[in-house]
């Protein structure tokens, strides 16, 4: 199991989707993981420290979760089937560890916020895919003024 970081967001420029990239501390290892644009726009919000007027899911679910007196302890990244990415949140509750299932997205989303530790188990990060084509500054800065700025009229 390695530890990793949002090493940011970047856009597929073969089908305009995002993509969070994890890296380990060292950045030897990365990892790609295709999302769609709210789940990447919660992300950038946590990176970027914006705090929207009203919660995002994440920011009610940390919300319950510290409510509940409980903690989010790991967020691992450990199934990679049919080029879905799978992730479980464990919580500590009364001196127990509780596992959630979870899209990887809201898990990261959630460790953002919440600052805990991102891990992918070693078997993921080894049949992980990198994208092909790369992107320069200017195509990240401008895909994320999109994301900050985003509606659900903009899905339309």
């Amino acid at each position: 199991m390695v530890e990793m970081q949002v090493a940011g967001i970047a856009l597929d420029a073969k089908n305009n989707m995002p993509i969070i990239i994890l890296r380990d501390r060292r950045g030897d290892r990365v990892l790609p993981i295709w999302v769609g644009l709210y789940e990447a726009q919660a992300i950038l919000f946590a990176l970027e420290g914006i705090s929207p007027s009203r919660p995002l899911t994440h920011d009610l679910l940390k919300s319950v979760v510290e409510n509940l007196r409980s903690e989010v302890v790991k967020v691992v990244i450990n199934a990679l089937r049919d080029n879905t990415y799978f992730a479980q949140i464990t919580l500590g509750l009364n001196g127990k560890s509780v596992e959630v299932d979870s899209r990887p997205s809201d898990a990261i989303a959630l460790a953002l916020r919440t600052s805990t530790p991102i891990y992918v188990l070693d078997p993921v990060l080894n049949s992980s895919v990198m994208p092909t084509d790369p992107i320069d500054d200017n195509e990240v800065r401008l895909f994320k003024e999109k994301l900050k700025d985003l509606t659900v009229s903009d899905l339309d």
